[in-house]
């Protein structure tokens, strides 16, 4: 959105970076002392290694705490060379104040709902860093128990800070009068201005699995099942032998109810379990599995499962790359269109239906903003022009496994001022965003009355957005 100056929108994201879940491609450690500036004051005489900058409610801020999202700034790719120490300790004392009033409303997030998510956080941090090692180096902790021990912590308070979010403006709604009373605000130079965008299609071909290879995988499971019956552990089991890389490091646990967006293979026979009981392997379109309902809460279950994927043969898939280069010569040649082949020939059912067109998981639109797309598509679409076709893609996703697809771009939008009718869905996008903030904003200004707030001297000159220093 390019009317939106850069550091609006860091500030933005930092607000809403709770509410989102951002990939990072790359973590560049910079120095901290490049990128830290100062608050108003700096305490002169003997340097203090760590101490309260401010408290809310029952939580404190440390300075360690700013240098510590700063770090995580940078690990989302998030520029970080013009943020101050004032503007991050305003966020993280907005973000004190949500975790409070959700500790004060009775909002509760179970232990294991942190250890799954921390676990996702140090398996990105070790993947990107290279190691364990490297990693509590680069938090500047004294080893892997005491990183753990504070990230627990920080990510329980992130997540209840989350909900509380969630919890104030879940219900804040956008009509169209107000979308269009938003964008009559804009002047002729001041109209928003959208980046260049791409529709994209994919035609997909799945190797054929040998009955042999399924019959391996389902004896497997079947035998861990019996082990595990006759006194293992599930947990440890998952941990050794679950290919589900969201799931395995933490014993394969989930916390689901009927609307969590599971295949509905495993929402099925999750929900026919009794508590303590384990499934006979089921099949989704992503392996097989083993089930094992934990605990029942009443709408809500926690399960733990383990994934096993039949292994594709090298004939398989060369079989799987000559059915895709046929189609691909049946549409270069004329005799069927790229959406038809996709309605008929494509192994992907979440796009088969229309035509094979990709669907932007952010907008729900079937529009791609060149500056979003994530690096292995673009770099697979960038250079067709509207209506080439890719050759032949090796696709290896760690969830569904390998497969072949080719691509092509359906309709190309260059960068464009904001058009009322052609970008409405945009527009209504960035007036519920203003909406929200503004109910936000409102929200914060009558809890931080109510609720005991103490900053310390050096940072009482910040100039705040919110009133802190009373």
């Amino acid at each position: 959105m390019k009317f939106i100056n850069s550091r609006i929108y860091l500030l933005l994201a930092m607000f809403f970076m709770a509410l989102t879940t951002a990939g990072a491609q790359e973590i560049i450690p910079e120095p901290l002392a490049d990128t830290v500036k100062p608050a108003p004051k700096k305490p002169m005489g003997r340097v203090k290694v760590d101490g309260v900058v401010a408290v809310v409610g029952d939580f404190v801020v440390l300075d360690s705490d700013i240098d510590i999202m700063y770090r995580e700034l940078q690990a989302q790719n998030i520029p970080v060379k013009d943020v101050t120490r004032c503007e991050l300790l305003g966020k993280l004392m907005e973000d004190k104040l949500y975790a409070h009033q959700a500790i004060q409303d009775s909002i509760v997030i179970e232990d294991a709902e942190v250890n799954d998510k921390m676990s996702r956080q140090i398996d990105f941090f070790v993947e990107r860093l290279g190691s364990e090692d490297r990693m509590v180096e680069y938090f500047r902790k004294k080893d892997i128990d005491a990183f753990k021990q504070e990230l627990f912590t920080i990510t329980k308070n992130q997540m209840l800070t989350e909900r509380m979010q969630r919890k104030i403006i879940d219900e804040v709604e956008i009509t169209p009068e107000e979308v269009r009373l938003f964008f009559s605000k804009f002047k002729d130079d001041e109209i928003p201005r959208f980046g260049a965008e791409m529709e994209i299609a994919q035609i997909v071909v799945k190797p054929e699995i040998s009955e042999a290879e399924k019959q391996k995988v389902i004896d497997r499971l079947k035998q861990i099942r019996q082990d595990i019956l006759n006194g293992s552990s599930f947990y440890s089991k998952a941990v050794l032998y679950s290919e589900d890389p969201g799931s395995s490091s933490n014993g394969g646990y989930y916390k689901m109810n009927r609307k969590t967006p599971f295949v509905k293979e495993f929402k099925d026979t999750a929900f026919s379990l009794a508590e303590g009981e384990i499934s006979e392997p089921v099949e989704t379109e992503f392996g097989y599995h083993i089930i094992y309902v934990e605990k029942i809460r009443g709408q809500d279950i926690d399960v733990r499962h383990i994934l096993m994927k039949p292994k594709v043969g090298n004939e398989e898939l060369k079989a799987a790359k000559e059915k895709i280069e046929k189609i691909r010569e049946r549409i270069m040649s004329g005799e069927i269109t790229f959406a038809e082949a996709a309605r008929s020939e494509s192994d992907e059912k979440e796009t088969r239906n229309s035509g094979g067109l990709l669907l932007n998981p952010r907008t729900l639109e079937t529009r791609f903003e060149l500056t979003k797309l994530e690096p292995e598509i673009y770099n697979e679409v960038s250079d067709l022009k509207e209506g080439e076709i890719s050759k032949p893609i090796l696709n290896d996703d760690p969830r569904t496994g390998k497969s072949w697809k080719i691509m092509t771009v359906t309709n190309r939008y260059d960068e464009h001022m904001a058009d009322y009718a052609l970008d409405y869905t945009k527009i209504k996008e960035l007036a519920l965003k203003e909406k929200q903030l503004q109910v936000i904003s409102k929200w914060s200004d009558e809890k931080i009355k109510e609720t005991y707030i103490k900053v310390a001297p050096d940072y009482q000159a910040c100039d705040f957005a919110n009133e802190w220093v009373k």
